[in-house]
C-alpha cells in the first residue's frame, strides 16, 4: 500500500514538473506575439531612411525640428513622422517661351536641386510634400521667361552659356529663401520653328558671303596699294637717274656701254663714230 502511495506521489510531481516546463516555454511566445501584434496595429516605431528628414506631426501640429536618419518612437494614434526627400534631384523639362523679337522657342533644360535638410519641417508645414509643383516649378518657369525675353532669337543661340548662367544665379537667389538649394541648371537645347530656322540659315549664309566679298575687296585694294607703291618707287628711281644723267656726261656714256651689245651699227652718217667717246677726258 505504501508502495502505491509513493508511485502516485512521484507521478503527480512529474506532471507538475512537465506543466511548469511547458508554461516556461509558452510564456515568451505569448509575450512576443502580443508585442508583434502591438507593433503591427499600433505602430509606435518610425524609420527615417538615408537621404531623408522626418517631420513629426502630433495631433496635426508640425514639430519645430526635423528628425535625422534612423529609428524614432512615436505615440500611436497621436503622433506620426512624415519623411521628406533631401537628396539632390535631377529634373529634365521642356518649356515654351518667347524671345525679345517675339520668336517662340522650345527650351530643354536640366535642373538639379534639393530640399534644405534643416528646413524640411518648415517646407512641410508651409507647403507640404509636393513642393516641386507648388514652389520650384513656378519660379523656374518665370525666371526662364524673364531671361530669355531679353534676347533676340539669333543672339540667344550665340549666347546660350551667358543666358544659362544668368538663370542659374537668379534661381539660387529666389529659391534659397523658399528652402530649396539649386546646384545646377543647364539649357540642353533651343529650338525654333522650321521657317525661322531656315531664315536664320539664309541670313548666316548671306553674312558669310558678304564677309568673303569684303575680304576679297580688301585684298584687291591691298594689292593695288602695293602696286601703286611699287610704281611710285620706280618713278622716283627713274627721276633720280634722269637727273643724275643730265648732270654727269660720263654717266651717260657708262649707261650706254652697259646697254651696248658689242656690235657697231651697220650704217653711220658722215663717217661718224658711235656715241662712245673713247680716250677723251
Amino acid at each position: 500500500m505504501a508502495k502505491n502511495n509513493l508511485n502516485s506521489g512521484d507521478f503527480m510531481e512529474k506532471n507538475n514538473f512537465e506543466a511548469f516546463d511547458t508554461n516556461k516555454f509558452i510564456t515568451p511566445i505569448i509575450i512576443t506575439t502580443l508585442l508583434v501584434i502591438f507593433i503591427i496595429f499600433f505602430n509606435p516605431i518610425a524609420i527615417v531612411g538615408v537621404g531623408e528628414r522626418g517631420v513629426k506631426v502630433t495631433l496635426g501640429k508640425v514639430s519645430p525640428t526635423s528628425y535625422t536618419e534612423g529609428v524614432h518612437f512615436v505615440t500611436p494614434f497621436i503622433s506620426s513622422i512624415k519623411n521628406m526627400n533631401v537628396k539632390t534631384q535631377k529634373n529634365y523639362i521642356d518649356t515654351s517661351v518667347y524671345t525679345k523679337d517675339i520668336q517662340q522657342a522650345q527650351i530643354s533644360y536640366v535642373l538639379n536641386y534639393n530640399l534644405q535638410p534643416e528646413n524640411a519641417h518648415k517646407m512641410y508645414r508651409e507647403v507640404g510634400s509636393n513642393y516641386f509643383d507648388t514652389v520650384v516649378s513656378p519660379v523656374v518657369e518665370g525666371t526662364i521667361k524673364d531671361v530669355i525675353g531679353k534676347w533676340n532669337a539669333q543672339d540667344l543661340v550665340a549666347n546660350r552659356e551667358k543666358a544659362t548662367q544668368e538663370i542659374l544665379v537668379k534661381l539660387q537667389k529666389h529659391l534659397a529663401p523658399k528652402y530649396i538649394n539649386v546646384t545646377d541648371f543647364q539649357m540642353t537645347a533651343i529650338a525654333y520653328s522650321g521657317v525661322f530656322e531656315k531664315a536664320i540659315e539664309s541670313k548666316v549664309t548671306a553674312e558669310q558671303e558678304a564677309l568673303r566679298a569684303k575680304n576679297k575687296t580688301v585684298q584687291i585694294q591691298e594689292e593695288a596699294k602695293q602696286k601703286l607703291i611699287s610704281a611710285e618707287a620706280e618713278a622716283k628711281s627713274m627721276s633720280i637717274r634722269a637727273h643724275a644723267l643730265t648732270q654727269n656726261k660720263n654717266l651717260v656714256e657708262y649707261e650706254a656701254v652697259q646697254k651696248w651689245d658689242g656690235k657697231l651699227p651697220e650704217y653711220m652718217l658722215g663717217g661718224s663714230v658711235p656715241f662712245i667717246n673713247i680716250g677723251k677726258k
